[in-house]
């Protein structure tokens, strides 16, 4: 495998990105990588290494990149006071994070991965978690023709009052999805989950909507107190399947 740390021009200035790709034979597929509010750190880039190892270049941005660099160490998340003071950071953020900065972004990431040499021609996908899920949604909606499969995984806020609900892209998603819930998640309630889904269905989008058993929001990050191994393993299953088949790598 090879792996860079690279800078992503955007809009707004340069979005730091770590990416990683096979590093024999020809151009890959695509993928692009959301992380979720704790940012890049090694658990997220061992993530990005493992699915780039299935045959992909894959690409994961800061998506707070207007706030500053990925700090060089990443907190201890197992312990409360650590996570604590971290979300007291990243809140607000993600507050401000909202649907026009988010689709401005996409359409960066996206030209500049399917820019890269070692990217081959053709569709690519989108995977994302937390906030990156809402993302990885929001992106399909806004490059339809270039995305061609969209997960999500335990994203929170799918569903609002508000006129830009990221739900409300539904009608503009041309990808295959993959949308994964937590069992216990106040930010995606199973009120939240059927309203997504039916948004979808009147779409006509083609997808499969999954609640994790056993599952708290965060399943698949192993650095926080919400990991579950057998989820992740599910994760994995899930998404590298939505992939072969839509990025043709089957």
């Amino acid at each position: 495998m090879a792996s860079t740390h690279l800078d992503v021009p955007t809009p707004d200035g340069a979005a730091d990105a770590y990416a990683a790709w096979p590093d024999s034979g020809g151009p890959v597929p695509g993928v692009l990588f959301y992380m979720d509010i704790f940012g890049l750190r090694p658990v997220l880039r061992e993530m990005v290494d493992k699915l780039a190892s299935y045959g992909y270049y894959v690409l994961a941005p800061n998506v707070f990149h207007r706030e500053g660099r990925t700090p060089e160490e990443a907190p201890d998340l197992r312990r409360p006071q650590n996570r604590d003071a971290f979300l007291a950071e990243a809140l607000p953020k993600l507050r401000e994070h909202g649907a026009e900065r988010a689709e401005r972004d996409a359409g960066a990431y996206v030209d500049f991965l399917t820019a890269r040499p070692e990217v081959a021609p053709g569709p690519i996908g989108v995977t994302g978690y937390c906030l990156g899920g809402v993302l990885a949604l929001r992106t399909a909606a806004a490059r339809p023709g270039q995305v061609a499969a969209a997960a999500s995984f335990h994203a929170g806020h799918v569903v609002t009052g508000a006129p830009d609900s990221p739900h409300l892209t539904a009608e503009r998603i041309t990808a295959e999805l993959h949308l994964a819930h937590a069992a216990r998640d106040e930010a995606m309630t199973p009120q939240d989950v059927a309203a997504l889904e039916r948004a979808l269905d009147d779409a006509g989008v083609t997808y499969t909507s999954e609640v994790y058993p056993g599952t708290m929001h965060g399943f698949t990050m192993a650095d926080v107190p919400a990991f579950s191994p057998e989820a992740l393993d599910r994760h994995w299953e899930r998404l590298v399947a939505l992939l072969a088949r839509r990025l043709g790598t089957d």
